[in-house]
């Protein structure tokens, strides 16, 4: 054999013992490590495996609470479009009086006939004895209603935040959501320990917790109830801290309740302006009677007189809720 031949078959088997090391140390003796390794990534065993399980439970959370969500989105269109809350029952009990709708139709009727007889004895025509017959029957009552709807909603907001608070210490001191509440029925002056009194008598009957705050946002239909529920409804289907969750809700309430506060001051001047231009014309109207008596008096005794103050006094009407609809503003 030639000796070029040689050093040519003596290099290419050092070259096949090189590669062949190689593949060992490289390839051929950690196959088995490699595919033990592959199927603890596959199956989530080791560390990479509590990472997996980890982010499987992070996202099996968040679609969970993405349902919750939903639900809850869903039952707030359904309530929006419910009727309950508006009927007059449901506006008595708003505002806490417990007489019943047939007796509230009854003394409606009764202010109805009181007015128009008091219109026909000052000498009215018909028409006005009529319309103030129909205000007195259905305006005047529907509206001391409001009035006491709002005074006890107004009531109820004040002593909302701190209600919370209640629950918040008592759920981190190691009390559950039931014995809270009970304390806060126990507790808390009226209307907020009435409301959630009738929250725990009703889940001593077997209603849910849900279902019994659906029913005082029904009672007290303010936008902290439903908020209330809402955290409450949440935590009870999807789990998590409830006391840092109601912390949350009571310091977005307190914001809210500053917040009113300060429009409320800086509209004062706007409301001070309004009650203003308000009296005006029943100021001037008293000045000309007492400087000129004949001058006015046609409007009283008059049935043209008559009607312009009807046609007066509703202009009035219509300015006044325009400016103060101007100056609401919802927080």
């Amino acid at each position: 054999m030639d000796q070029t031949m040689i050093v040519y078959l003596i290099a290419g088997l050092a070259f096949v013992s090189v590669v062949g090391v190689g593949f060992a140390f490289t390839g051929g003796g950690t196959t088995k490590a490699q595919q033990k390794r592959f199927k603890q990534v596959a199956v989530g065993a080791g560390s990479g495996g509590k990472k997996n399980s980890s982010v499987d439970a992070t996202l099996m959370r968040r679609k969970q609470m993405q349902d919750s969500m939903k639900t809850l989105r869903e039952r707030e269109n359904k309530r929006r479009k419910d009727t309950r809350g508006r009927t007059i029952k449901d506006k008595l009990a708003q505002a806490g009086w417990t007489i019943e709708p047939a007796m509230f139709w009854v003394l409606s009727a009764v202010t109805g006939v009181v007015v128009a007889g008091i219109t026909f004895v000052l000498g009215q025509t018909p028409l006005i004895i009529a319309g103030a017959g129909f205000a007195g029957a259905l305006g005047l009552p529907r509206w001391v209603v409001g009035m006491g709807i709002s005074a006890r909603q107004k009531k109820f907001t004040q002593q909302f935040s701190d209600g919370i608070d209640v629950i918040v210490r008592g759920v981190k001191s190691g009390l559950p959501l039931i014995e809270c509440l009970r304390i806060i029925a126990s507790e808390s002056p009226a209307p907020l320990g009435t409301e959630f009194k009738r929250v725990i008598d009703a889940i001593q009957m077997g209603t849910t917790v849900e279902k019994s705050l659906s029913n005082m946002y029904n009672r007290m239909p303010l936008p902290e109830v439903n908020f209330f529920g809402i955290v409450i409804g949440i935590q009870q289907q999807s789990g998590g801290n409830l006391s840092e969750a109601l912390g949350n809700l009571s310091e977005v309430l307190r914001s809210r309740k500053m917040l009113a506060e300060k429009v409320k001051a800086l509209s004062s001047e706007a409301k001070a302006s309004a009650m203003i231009i308000g009296a005006l014309p029943i100021a001037v109207m008293i000045l000309v009677y007492f400087s000129s008596p004949d001058y006015i008096t046609l409007l009283f005794t008059h049935p043209t007189g008559h009607f312009m103050l009807m046609v007066g006094a509703g202009l009035m009407g219509a300015g006044i809720f325009v400016m103060k609809q101007m100056m609401k503003l919802d927080v």
